[in-house]
């Protein structure tokens, strides 16, 4: 293992492959030559040079093989030869101490030939790992390169005589072997500063050397040097502390023996004897600990074995069948025939634990089969708050028209909300390359049965008209992005785009003002929309220019959405999706923290549709009312109230934030600043705009809680009562949505595998970090201190008395 990561590689005696290398260019100003039929001295700009250089391979001293030429080179200079060169060598015969010698001549002066210089370099590092990328050697003038052991043409610079430019090429070559994150612009940047070191480097006087460019080939992983049919030896112990490196072949396989006692164990306990077995009380402790780890948690072998021991006694448990799942040996027939069994007569689990048995984890089809089984207990309500999920766990089932997939269009049938986010969904999965076929066999499965579903209905074409509204969704996002692109084409201020907005909308694309047929809400298919008011609609003054629309409804009323093109939307779905569910459990156990989770659809890669709410960013705010309060005040003023407003608003601001901080702090949602906290005209303060999430913030030192200080002084300052009351709707709300810490970290896995951003970089050590914000080692009470605490030293950054930490909190809200 290598910094937490599995080092993988290959032994260079499996390559059976030849040696090949790439001979690029020389760089430097060719020395002034004496051609023999001419009294005369040409410099290098004088005359045309033509050069080849000559490749040969030397194993432990001595030549091996024949010589290898480029082609002539007189185009230059710069002299490019770009040549790719295959020894007839393979990696498999090379030893340790393997030298590639190369030779530049020079056969511009008739029959005789000159020699420009040569360099030798080895093929394996110090570390015996095989050399990958670009090579830079420094040519010996006038000398031909020397293969014997040791070389006196060594191509390497010597330590002594390394510069800045050696330093940056050395970086630059792990760079184009992907060693060093790519960041575009500042690559951009220091790719400009290295050619300007570069260029002061060559005008430097006296600096006459020359150097030849080779660029070895690269392999999936390191190749490590080992002789054919040699063991793995470690090198003699030296009585120096250097460290030793040890190659180590079987790091990370089964070990033999700890795998036959494992086996013969198991075979001992699989017959009668185990249906009496009763867990002493030890092992009871232990058996109900593993029951309490989180479903990221992998099992050791102790903990699986004492499972597998006890699995008739856990069949009346049923948090127990997904850890005893993850105990099976499932390559066992026997073993998983009475696994399947057991799960048949085990008692029913929640809908929390069949989402967990649709994760990447469990491959079996039985156990996916029966997870669906389990999940056609949910209702549709509860079945739509996991939807995303189950759509993105169609990538880790076995075949296209599996179960999970049966399922959710047979749901869907019955409902006409499941089956518009449905197609969503699955629409948006089909520019994922890799599972297009999937979805696209989802989608078609979805088509076929609606349209079925028209002739079964008393003869007429009910499921028809059904589809086809669902259809005419996806023309009027298309229709939207057409009006967008020809408003961001028009020049000047923010007015006269939106002037064109509503002439296209009302003159040439007249069909928009009144719908030939109504057409199902995108965001709440549960609404017919009939066309669009061309008067109320507008645009947003940013980069982007979001189109600000205004839907009439069948049912006399409207509806404002956003409409976004260039915008990968599906992380703030997927945010929103969150805070939606947390509102759910919350008012399940009645605290209802006046949250505002409004609608986020993405119709694509780049663009999607989100509710309108009516609301102002607390930056505007601030500079148009200097404070939260009088602006409140002049919506909700009660000269007997707190602060001269009615209790009611109060708490529900208070309440608001409080459900917005913990929410921010388990989702690690960063980038917070006062344009992105909105306040409604009732007191609700909301969140928007998640583009990082998971701990990811582009400003430093993040503070844990996301409070500002005009917050805080809206409670009435940090001695209020309001404020205490504020903490406390923190601590309550936090302990309830630990108690769901599973169903969400359930959740997160199904979306392993999905294309957002802030998921798809580090899945494993995103949920890891979800998983560490509910601190499940702690108990309720233990909490309550943990998250006071951490709200008290948010606030106390944002106010005067600073410890160092606590100024760069500060520093944030700047």
């Amino acid at each position: 293992m290598s910094g937490g990561n599995e080092f993988r590689f290959f032994l260079s005696c499996d390559i059976n492959l030849p040696v090949t290398f790439r001979v690029e260019n020389l760089e430097g100003a060719l020395p002034a030559k004496h051609c023999p039929n001419s009294e005369i001295y040409h410099t290098a700009d004088e005359r045309q040079s033509e050069l080849y250089v000559e490749c040969s391979l030397y194993i432990d001293g001595a030549p091996f093989g024949l010589p290898t030429r480029t082609r002539l080179e007189s185009a230059g200079p710069p002299y490019c030869w770009n040549e790719l060169i295959t020894l007839s060598t393979k990696y498999r015969d090379l030893t340790a101490y393997s030298q590639l010698a190369l030779t530049v001549w020079d056969v511009s002066c008739g029959k005789e030939e000159g020699l420009i210089g040569g360099a030798t370099i080895l093929l394996f590092s110090s570390k015996k790992q095989l050399k990958t990328g670009k090579q830079k050697l420094r040519l010996w003038q006038g000398k031909e390169a020397d293969g014997s052991f040791p070389t006196t043409t060594p191509g390497k610079v010597p330590k002594h005589e390394r510069g800045e430019l050696e330093r940056l090429e050395k970086l630059l070559n792990k760079y184009e072997r992907g060693q060093i994150q790519r960041i575009d612009w500042l690559d951009r940047l220091a790719f400009k500063a290295m050619d300007k070191v570069k260029e002061r480097e060559s005008n430097k006087a006296g600096n006459s050397h020359l150097y030849l460019v080779v660029d070895f080939c690269s392999f999936e992983h390191r190749v490590v040097f080992q002789e054919s049919g040699a063991n793995f030896l470690p090198p003699p112990i030296v009585s120096t502390n250097e460290l030793v490196i040890v190659w180590d072949p079987e790091v990370g396989k089964i070990n033999p023996s700890e795998h036959k006692q494992l086996k013969l164990a198991r075979s001992l306990t699989r017959g009668i004897i185990d249906k009496d077995l009763k867990p002493s009380s030890t092992e009871r402790k232990s058996i109900q600990r593993i029951l309490k780890y989180p479903p990221t948690r992998t099992l050791s072998g102790d903990e699986r074995q004492l499972l597998w021991k006890f699995r008739f006694s856990l069949m009346s448990e049923k948090r127990a069948l997904t850890k005893f799942l993850r105990c099976v040996e499932w390559s066992d027939v026997q073993e998983a025939k009475q696994a399947l069994d057991l799960m048949g007569r085990w008692e029913t689990i929640d809908v929390c634990d069949a989402l967990e048995l649709l994760s990447p984890v469990f491959e079996k089809e039985e156990v996916r089969a029966y997870a669906v089984s389990v999940l056609e207990r949910a209702d549709d309500e509860e079945l739509q708050c996991y939807l995303l999920q189950l759509v993105q766990a169609l990538r880790f089932e076995r075949s296209d028209k599996s179960r999970l997939c049966q399922f959710l269009v047979q749901r869907s049938l019955r409902n006409i909300e499941l089956a518009s986010f449905l197609r969503w969904y699955v629409a948006v999965e089909l520019y994922d390359p890799a599972f297009a076929k999937r979805y696209y066999c989802t989608y078609e499965i979805l088509e076929e049965n609606m349209m079925k579903l028209a002739s079964g209905v008393n003869g007429n074409d009910d499921g028809f008209k059904l589809w086809q509204s669902l259809v005419r969704q996806t023309e009027l996002t298309a229709q939207l992005c057409s009006i967008m692109r020809d408003v961001r084409n028009v020049r000047g201020n923010t007015q006269k785009k939106i002037e064109k907005l509503r002439q296209l909308l009302s003159g040439l694309l007249s069909e928009l003002t009144y719908f030939e047929e109504p057409i199902r809400s995108p965001l709440s298919p549960g609404i017919l929309i009939t066309g669009i008011e061309p008067s109320e609609s507008s645009i947003f003054k940013s980069a982007l220019h979001p189109l600000r629309l205004t839907f009439r409804t069948a049912s006399g009323g409207s509806c404002k959405i956003i409409f976004k093109k260039g915008d990968d939307i599906r992380q703030d779905q997927l945010v929103v999706q969150m805070v939606s569910l947390m509102d759910r459990l919350l008012k399940a156990e009645n605290l209802d923290l006046c949250l505002t989770p409004y609608k986020v659809l993405a119709t694509g890669q780049d663009e999607g549709m989100l509710e309108f709410i009516p609301s102002h960013s607390l930056a505007q705010i601030l500079s148009e009312h200097r404070s939260i309060i009088s602006y409140l005040q002049k919506f909700h003023p009660d000269e007997h109230g707190p602060f001269g407003i009615t209790a009611t608003c109060l708490d529900t601001f208070i309440k608001s934030c409080a459900g917005y901080s913990v929410i921010t702090y388990i989702l690690g949602i960063g980038d917070r600043h006062l344009d992105n906290l909105l306040l409604r005209d009732d007191g609700r303060l909301f969140h928007v705009d998640f583009g990082f999430i998971l701990g990811r913030d582009p400003k430093p030192f993040p503070p844990p809680m996301k409070l500002c200080k005009e917050m805080v002084e809206a409670m009435g300052g940090t001695e209020s009562q309001y404020y205490t009351r504020f903490k406390t709707y923190c601590c309550e709300a936090y302990n309830i949505l630990r108690k769901s810490s599973n169903l969400i970290l359930n959740l997160f896995h199904l979306m392993a595998g999905s294309n957002i951003p802030d998921i798809a970089s580090d899945p494993e050590k995103g949920i890891l970090k979800l998983q560490e914000k509910f601190n499940l080692d702690l108990d309720d009470e233990a909490c309550i201190h943990f998250f006071q605490g951490l709200i008290t030293d948010s606030v106390n950054a944002l106010f005067p008395q600073m410890v160092e930490t606590i100024h760069r909190w500060a520093q944030y809200w700047r």
